[in-house]
């Protein structure tokens, strides 16, 4: 949730960009780490990417409230 939630408050964002959001007061996140966990969130379908740049973006496949009202969801049912 804390890469989704770098990406809802800074939106379409480089791996770089999210790592640099995520870092503060984590000295032992590194950037590979937050690199495979978007590529992987990439792959579930819960990030976009746009690959037409050298450095590819990202972005959260579904809006913050909607991800949010489905996790509830999820817990009460």
């Amino acid at each position: 949730l804390d890469v989704l939630q770098a990406l809802w408050e800074t939106g379409p964002a480089t791996v770089k960009q999210v790592h640099a959001a995520m870092a503060a007061g984590r000295d032992s996140l590194t950037y590979a780490n937050v690199l495979r966990l978007m590529q992987i969130m990439h792959g579930k379908g819960l990030l976009t990417r746009d690959e037409s740049e050298r450095s590819h973006v990202y972005a959260a496949a579904q809006s913050q409230k909607a991800t949010q009202g489905g996790l509830i969801k999820d817990l009460i049912g």
